[in-house]
């Protein structure tokens, strides 16, 4: 992961190299070598994604690309105040990192879950997790687009709490595969964890509006930038919104850069008039670059 970029563009060499010592060991080995395992490890993971995301913003910059305003799901939200200058890119790997430790950390492994609940309501998804709580957590964790509801807790009561949400209409439930129950009421430990430790961090305004996860609103001061960011540990990433907010704003071209193209696919079923495009490896560059300066109108 990352290493196409890594070996095509000095600027995105660098990012690696800076990951690496701000973090005190060679991240980059383990993005570009594996082992899985470790990989997916969600300490691991989360600034791995940070960093192959900022490598795929910095090669944009090198050729005079920069956005109008970000938005990120979830982890993504990091890359995008990198993006916008909020906080430097090291001080953001090493709080990525205490983010996914502590977040692993506050729900012991098999006692959380999420499952993805396609085709439902997101109202009737919401009933369904106030039904099947019987004392226990479960709740709405990632509103990513029609007919797409996340929800995150404890296993038992993700388990019933989807087969509720198919008897009040959901078409399918999809449990997913995470090491832990993110954005729910069991993060509130890692939430208290981390609020310090972003509350120290060096922080700007942002040089561009960051729509937040929490409430889709484009946060512009360093504070509430850094309050959403406490918030959307343990609050549901609205991100249906966050993109209705952007649509509504005049944003028509989206980029999406990093691992992956999973929001590429949202945004499509959100913002269907939009036009979408993705950057993951070097070989897209040109593609991407002529993509902006349409879209741009240069």
């Amino acid at each position: 992961m990352g290493r196409a970029l890594a070996e095509a563009h000095p600027a995105c060499r660098a990012v690696f190299d800076e990951a690496d010592a701000a973090l005190g060991e060679p991240l980059s080995g383990i993005c570009f070598d594996g082992p899985a395992e470790r990989l997916t490890l969600t300490e691991n993971t989360q600034p791995a994604i940070l960093a192959v995301s900022i490598a795929a913003v910095r090669l944009l910059e090198s050729r005079g690309l920069r956005p109008d305003v970000v938005a990120g799901h979830s982890l993504g939200e990091y890359s995008a105040h990198v993006a916008a200058g909020t906080f430097g890119f090291a001080d953001a790997i090493r709080i990525v990192r205490r983010r996914g430790r502590y977040m692993q950390e506050a729900v012991p492994i098999g006692e959380g879950a999420m499952a993805a609940i396609l085709g439902g309501d997101p109202a009737a998804v919401a009933q369904a997790c106030v039904e099947a709580a019987q004392g226990q957590v479960v709740s709405p964790a990632n509103l990513n687009a029609p007919g797409q509801v996340v929800i995150a807790g404890h296993t038992a009561a993700v388990a019933r709490a989807g087969e509720r949400a198919k008897a009040l209409g959901a078409r399918k439930v999809v449990p997913l595969p995470v090491s832990a129950p993110f954005h729910c009421a069991l993060m509130k430990p890692a939430e208290e964890r981390l609020a310090p430790e972003l509350a120290a961090l060096a922080a700007s305004a942002p040089r561009v509006p960051v729509v937040a996860n929490v409430d889709a609103e484009p946060k512009t001061t360093a504070a509430a930038s850094v309050a959403a960011l406490v918030a959307q540990v343990s609050a549901p990433v609205l991100w249906e919104a966050v993109v209705g907010r952007l649509a509504s704003a005049g944003v028509r071209a989206y980029v999406e850069v990093g691992p992956g193209t999973v929001l590429s696919g949202l945004v499509r079923k959100i913002h269907r008039e939009a036009r979408v495009t993705s950057l993951e490896t070097p070989a897209q560059l040109d593609a991407v670059e002529a993509f902006i300066r349409e879209a741009a109108g240069a």
